[in-house]
């Protein structure tokens, strides 16, 4: 585990070695300068997880120093240190958003202890955002069928390790969490967890998201910024949809794990980082490679080791006890009394695909909560909700709709009626369409048929 990293910002050297001594004695990690400027520097380009700034400084005094960290996008707790008659301005730096400050002549013991307990609110905190991100993760792995089961060791013998992870899967079968649930069981878990959506950001940014820049380098630079692979030294990085990235994206990301060190945009300084990479991807990579469309040095790096994350259908066994779960779950948070579910609604539930997977499943559970008055879901709730859909589609069908449109649209409300008169059995719905299952299958997932299409 990477240890706790303090900036100590004074323009004494008798105090920046002492308090350095003492710290590293204590096990801390330290980085010290000797006036506001070079420690505003040493932010930008590190972690720190506390200051100890000196009111006193030359040129750039203290509480400036202080309102300029706290203007950061990541700023770390500061401790606010002042010499006699400072006091006034040592709470009215703690006003301004100190943790704490301690009196010159600095008592030795004092600083220990303060240091210890500003980490230990800061490491709270972290907790605190943890902990929800980790009541996210247990859904997904509810289940005792084999590829669950599978699944959870893979992710164990994943964390003991600093080897890279690529994760794929289809949409909502939880590639996100499951990278959460490595970080949270693996030696980073204290350090950040961050996710960049390869997918969701322009082409022309990814660069800045992934390495920063520095104050200028383009029109809208109008700060510093740190890049996603340091806010994440020491910790994860989840690079989501990686298949996303663009080849000078990947070619800079290539360029970044080998050297373990990038530069922000903008600037010519070297930044070092030790960030351990979880990549996941909803497409083949091996057909984006052959289309030339990702690099294969990048799909080696990154698929050190492989996860592969098992569709629904795949696992229908384990639908019950999702549907258990999601239904106490909502029942609570929307203070309803729990239902249950009818043989005739759970058979529906089984017999059906799930394209969009355990999101899926939970976003149809979550609308039935809502939606149903009775104790029990029954195989006429089904229809109920596809009945308010297909009022919604009939209404605006004729407006400014192609031939193929139309066409798309007549095709995707037939085989989603057959389905439904079927109750979602794929063997009989086929019979009755006339197409083999695999077609079948293949159309559901082309037109993204869902229970209230």
């Amino acid at each position: 585990m990477s240890k706790e990293n303090i900036l100590i910002i004074d323009d004494e050297v008798s105090i920046r070695s002492s308090l350095k001594g003492i710290l590293e004695d204590e096990g801390f990690q330290v980085t010290t300068a000797e006036s506001g400027e070079e420690g505003l520097e040493a932010i930008r380009n590190q972690n720190i997880d506390l200051v100890l700034l000196d009111i006193w400084l030359p040129r750039m005094n203290g509480v400036d120093v202080l309102k300029k960290i706290k203007t950061m996008e990541e700023n770390p707790p500061v401790v606010m240190i002042s010499g006699h008659g400072t006091i006034e301005t040592a709470v009215r730096a703690t006003k301004l958003g100190a943790h704490d400050f301690l009196e010159k002549p600095l008592s030795l013991e004092k600083v220990v202890l303060t240091v210890r307990n500003a980490l230990r609110q800061k490491k709270l905190e972290e907790e605190n955002i943890q902990l929800r991100e980790r009541l996210k993760t247990k859904y997904y792995l509810i289940g005792h069928s084999p590829a669950i089961q599978r699944l959870r060791e893979e992710i164990k013998m994943a964390a003991l390790s600093n080897g890279r992870v690529l994760i794929t899967g289809e949409n909502g079968t939880g590639k996100e969490l499951v990278a959460r649930l490595i970080h949270q069981q693996s030696a980073r878990r204290e350090k950040r967890f961050v996710e960049v959506n390869c997918s969701a950001v322009p082409e022309n940014l990814i660069e800045s998201e992934l390495f920063g820049f520095v104050q200028g380098a383009f029109a809208n630079a109008q700060k510093d910024k740190k890049g996603k692979l340091l806010l994440a030294d020491g910790g994860t990085l989840f690079l989501d949809e990686v298949g996303d990235l663009s080849m000078k994206a990947q070619a800079q990301l290539i360029r970044a794990i080998e050297d373990q060190s990038f530069e922000p945009v903008g600037s010519t300084e070297v930044i070092s980082f030790n960030s351990r990479i979880i990549a996941a991807t909803s497409k083949n990579l091996r057909d984006l490679i052959a289309k030339r469309k990702f690099r294969e040095d990048l799909f080696f790096k990154l698929n050190v080791i492989p996860l592969t994350l098992p569709p629904l259908r795949e696992r229908d066994e384990d639908i019950p006890l999702l549907i258990d779960h999601f239904l106490k779950h909502f029942s609570e948070e929307y203070g309803r009394k729990p239902k249950s579910m009818s043989p005739e609604a759970m058979n529906a539930f089984l017999k059906y695909v799930w394209p969009g997977n355990v999101s899926e499943l939970m976003n149809v559970i979550e609308r039935f909560v809502i939606m149903v008055q009775e104790d029990e879901i029954s195989g006429s709730h089904l229809s109920l909700f596809v009945e308010t859909r297909e009022l919604e589609y009939i209404s605006g069908f004729f407006e400014g709709h192609s031939l193929e449109k139309a066409k798309e649209q007549f095709e995707r409300r037939f085989i989603h009626e057959t389905l439904m008169r079927n109750n979602w059995e794929i063997p009989k719905a086929a019979s009755d369409l006339k197409i083999d299952e695999a077609t079948l299958k293949e159309k559901i997932n082309a037109l993204n048929i869902t229970f209230v299409s």
